[in-house]
């Protein structure tokens, strides 16, 4: 029985091994052509950049030059960070309020907070980006509240799950001891949270991160550019494409991500579980 399960745990391995190298592919291949010129993109896209395909770094120097790469990374990263951290924080709170205040209001908040997560983005693009310029929430700071709604739904779902696994004990003590409730979520239950934070903030930086038609609905692109939208100006009239420094762009706009990515992925696993099936 043991040597039949450690033969079938080879096949489970090779198997998803090969497909991991399917998923890495792309990657590499974007990286690959990131360093030829253009015209041996489209002619000879697997090979290596060898000889007069090398063309160093100057994909990378064009490419920031032309879309103005630091300007859009700054806007990026302020939009996804404080997104982020709002959206951990509001939800948490939130989670926290509806797993311990048993009413009719709580429960129907949560069922609210679920139903957000079914809801088609198509069907509600229209009247968000009118309600966002009607409000004036077309900055990077208003672009954030946006995205606490698209992103309330699945991160209260995911804390609603691990605070019903916390002992209420632990949070009658502290109050015994004299905290305010504010002081016990602070102090006691937020610590106690952090493998779900840690969670829920790699699933909304890489959302937030790569969004394209959330920002390009939202924001005054004019003054303020992401990075997804400031790729597309490398498309000319006529269809034309600068290819090496797409590809080169595309290099520079993964990296912080997956950089985030690794730094983080052992504690997805512990998150997810932890928010989705306990309590």
């Amino acid at each position: 029985m043991g040597v039949r399960k450690a033969r079938h745990g080879w096949i489970f391995t090779l198997i998803f091994g090969v497909l991991s190298l399917a998923w890495i592919f792309p990657i590499v291949l974007v990286v690959i052509n990131s360093f030829k010129k253009k015209v041996y993109i489209s002619r000879r896209p697997f090979e290596l950049p060898l000889g007069k395909m090398f063309v160093e770094l100057e994909n990378y120097v064009r490419g920031t030059e032309k879309i103005q790469f630091f300007e859009a990374f700054k806007n990026s990263l302020f939009i996804t960070v404080c997104s982020v951290a709002v959206i951990i924080l509001c939800t948490s709170m939130c989670a926290w309020y509806i797993s311990r205040v048993k009413s009719a209001f709580s429960t129907g908040f949560y069922y609210l907070c679920l139903f957000s997560m079914i809801v088609p983005f198509q069907m509600v693009m229209f009247t968000l980006s009118k309600l966002a310029n009607i409000l004036h929430l077309y900055s990077p700071i208003g672009i954030i509240l946006v995205y606490l709604g698209f992103g309330a739904g699945l991160s209260v779902f995911m804390f609603c799950g691990f605070v019903r696994s916390i002992p209420l004990e632990i949070e009658e003590a502290a109050m015994i001891d004299g905290c305010t409730p504010l002081q016990t979520y602070f102090q006691v239950v937020f610590p106690i949270l952090k493998p779900t934070c840690i969670t829920v903030a790699i699933l909304q930086a890489m959302w937030i991160w790569n969004d394209y038609l959330l920002p390009y609905l939202v924001l005054d692109i004019k003054r303020w550019k992401t990075i997804p939208i400031a790729i597309q100006y490398l498309k000319g009239g006529y269809g034309s494409v600068d290819m090496g420094a797409m590809m080169a762009m595309l290099v520079l706009a993964i990296i912080p991500i997956i950089i985030f990515y690794i730094a983080c992925q052992k504690y997805i696993i512990e998150g997810v579980v932890a928010g989705a099936v306990k309590g």
